[in-house]
C-alpha cells in the first residue's frame, strides 16, 4: 500500500503532495514502482495534530482520487475518519476505507462500508491524534489492542459490514511507546485469532527514530527491516512511503525465504 498524504503537515511527507497534480503524478509513480493499493489521506494524524474541516479535507482528496481513477484502475483507499469524506471519495472512485478511529469518531462510516460492500480497515488508537502520545500506558499491551479490535469488528458486523471485508491494524505509532511498537511487531501473530487480514504501518515512524536516533529522512533501511517480521507475523498489507525500495526488498525476501 503506497501512501499519499495530501496534507501540509503529515510527519513524513507533509507538503510534498498538497497540490493535486503533484499528488496524482506521485500516485502514478508509486503504481509504476509496484504499489498494489494507493492510500490517500487529506488529514494528518501525526501526534498532536488537530482535525481538518470536512470541506478542506474533501477539497484535498477528491480531485486526486478522480485524477488517479482516470488513469489507473488500481484499488484506492481513502484514509479518513469522516463518513461524508469516505462517501465522496467512494463516489470519486475509491474502493476501500482506512479509518484510524475504527468507527469511533463517526459510526456512520461503518454503515457506509456495509451499504457499499467496501473493505474497511479498523485501527487501534489510544485516544485521539491530539492526545495519543500523552504518556500512553497499558496493563496488557497486546491483550488490550486485541480486545479493542475484536470490539471494533463486532461493531462493524452489527452495522452490516461483511466479515471478509474487514481489515485490522494494531496501530503502530498511535498511542504507543517505542518499545510498545516493537513488541507489537514481535507479537503480530497474536492477532491471528481475530481472523482478519492485518495491515502494518511502520514506515518511517518515530519509534524508529527514537530507537536508532535517526532523522525522518534516514529511516528507510530500518523501515525495510520491519518487513520480514511483519510478513512472518501474518501481515497481508504493508503501508509504506518508499514503494520502490520496499517492493524490491519484499520480492527478493519472498523468493529467498524458506517455505
Amino acid at each position: 500500500m503506497g501512501i499519499i498524504n495530501v496534507t501540509p503537515d503529515s510527519f513524513s511527507d507533509g507538503g510534498s503532495f498538497l497540490e493535486t497534480p503533484n499528488a496524482i503524478d506521485h500516485a502514478l509513480r508509486l503504481i509504476d514502482e509496484g504499489a498494489d493499493i494507493i492510500d490517500i489521506g487529506g488529514e494528518s494524524s501525526r501526534p498532536g495534530s488537530d482535525p481538518v474541516p470536512v470541506d478542506e479535507e474533501l477539497g484535498r482528496v477528491t480531485p486526486v482520487i478522480e485524477g488517479i481513477r482516470k488513469r489507473s484502475d488500481i484499488p484506492i483507499s481513502i484514509d479518513t475518519t469522516k463518513s461524508i469524506v469516505a462517501k465522496r471519495a467512494i463516489d470519486a472512485g475509491a474502493d476501500m476505507i482506512n479509518d484510524i478511529s475504527a468507527g469511533r469518531f463517526d459510526s456512520e462510516i461503518l454503515a457506509l462500508a456495509a451499504m457499499g460492500n467496501k473493505p474497511i480497515c479498523l485501527m487501534h488508537m489510544k485516544g485521539t491524534p491530539k492526545t495519543m502520545q500523552d504518556d500512553p500506558t497499558y496493563g496488557d499491551l497486546i491483550g488490550e489492542i486485541r480486545d479493542f479490535l475484536a470490539d471494533a469488528i463486532s461493531r462493524a458486523v452489527e452495522q452490516g459490514v461483511r466479515r471478509n471485508n474487514i481489515v485490522i491494524d494494531p496501530g503502530i505509532g498511535f498511542g504507543k511507546s517505542a518499545d510498545d511498537n516493537i513488541e507489537i511487531l514481535k507479537r503480530l501473530n497474536d492477532f491471528a485469532a481475530l481472523e482478519a487480514p492485518i495491515l502494518v504501518g511502520a514506515s518511517n515512524k518515530s519509534f524508529i527514530g527514537k530507537t536508532l536516533k535517526l532523522d525522518i529522512k534516514e529511516r528507510l533501511e530500518a523501515t525495510l527491516a520491519t518487513i520480514p517480521t511483519s510478513v512472518e507475523g501474518g501481515a497481508g498489507i504493508l503501508r509504506l512511503h518508499d514503494v520502490k525500495s520496499s517492493r524490491r526488498f519484499l520480492d527478493m525476501y519472498l523468493l529467498c525465504r524458506n517455505t
